[in-house]
């Protein structure tokens, strides 16, 4: 292990980014998000550009509808100081 490097961060990733990446990684439109998670669509679409503040209430809603902690949808770009992967 004495030869690992972390890897650079090569792209800063926002809420609404996450939100959208994870949504189509698991090839769900944002109207199947919104029936899975009585979240309004355009709300989901404000939400994934931005516009609109994600928020704890929703970011839990999200993340069992996407299947993820919400701290991934919270802080996208977050990682534990000190941490290496095995």
């Amino acid at each position: 292990m004495k030869d690992y490097r972390p890897a650079k961060k090569r792209i800063t990733v926002s809420v609404g980014e996450s939100v959208r990446i994870l949504r189509e990684l698991q090839e769900l439109s944002q109207s199947q998000l919104a029936r899975l998670t009585g979240i309004p669509q355009a709300t989901i679409s404000a939400i994934e550009n931005d516009r609109v503040r994600l928020g704890v209430e929703r970011a839990k809603v999200l993340a069992k509808a996407l299947k993820c902690h919400p701290g991934v949808l919270v802080f996208p770009g977050w990682k534990l100081p000190g941490k290496v992967a095995a």
